[in-house]
């Protein structure tokens, strides 16, 4: 991870549902500005990585510190920590009852302590940004399934976040919309956005990503940049995996 001040960083982290145990020993450390991909099988633990970093998962052991600071279990620290830690989901997770420019700018004034003239400026900003200038007005039912994922980004960039987290966020949408999601991101990327991607898209992972983490039954298998990962996987399980996805 040369030439990436720390900001995320993981270590020793385990966690299990009941017997099953999802994350084994995860050593991760995420770079100011670095985009870092995760990608493996399906149960791998990939998603409550993703989640542990802002305690959406609680953690059995190890730890968990953002930009130095330890990430509190519960209370006022750990809702300011968990702003500074932007989430994409992927079923969107848009209030239904409000529109765009609504759903973008309520954190703003609940955490952020914004004016709601301020809060709501700063949403066409970002509206504008992931491409959706025009629709501040429309409600969820009223977009597409790619539409409502940019205004989650916005949603998630308008806490000012010092990184993102992105939790398969193409998985829920029709084909052609999976390009208009990943070009918003690949402009963050562009702009140095400190980015934690979860995702089954390759392309994605190999034009975007600083580094590529290949997970499989909870544990990290490989951390290498994508080009090194994508030419020469050095495990039976990477070659396994990319055999199968890149067929397609």
């Amino acid at each position: 991870m040369t030439g990436f001040e720390p900001l995320i960083q993981l270590s020793g982290v385990e966690k299990s549902f009941g017997a099953l145990r999802v994350l084994r020993d995860i050593d991760l450390t995420v770079g100011r500005g670095e985009v870092v991909v995760v990608i493996g099988p399906s149960g791998s633990g990939k998603s409550t990585l993703c989640r542990v970093i802002n305690r959406l998962e609680s953690i059995d052991r190890g730890s968990v510190t953002i930009d130095g600071e330890p990430l509190p279990e519960s209370g006022p620290e750990l809702a300011r920590l968990r702003a500074e830690v932007g989430m994409v989901f992927q079923s969107f997770n848009l209030f239904s009852h409000l529109t765009a420019l609504r759903n973008v700018s309520l954190a703003q004034q609940r955490v952020r302590g914004r004016d709601r003239e301020t809060a709501e400026a700063r949403s066409r900003e970002l509206l504008a940004r992931v491409g959706l200038p025009d629709r501040a007005d429309a409600y969820p039912a009223q977009l597409s399934g790619g539409q409502q994922q940019r205004v989650a980004i916005a949603r998630a960039l308008a806490m000012d976040p010092k990184a993102l987290l992105f939790d398969e966020p193409t998985s829920a949408l029709d084909p052609e919309m999976v390009t208009e999601v990943l070009d918003v991101m690949r402009a963050l990327a562009a702009g140095g956005m400190t980015m934690l991607v979860v995702t089954h898209e390759m392309g994605f992972a190999r034009s975007a990503a600083d580094r590529v983490v290949f997970m499989a039954d909870g544990r990290i298998i490989e951390d290498r940049p994508p080009e090194e990962f994508f030419r020469d996987p050095r495990s039976e399980r990477a070659r396994d995996f990319l055999a199968k996805v890149l067929k397609h």
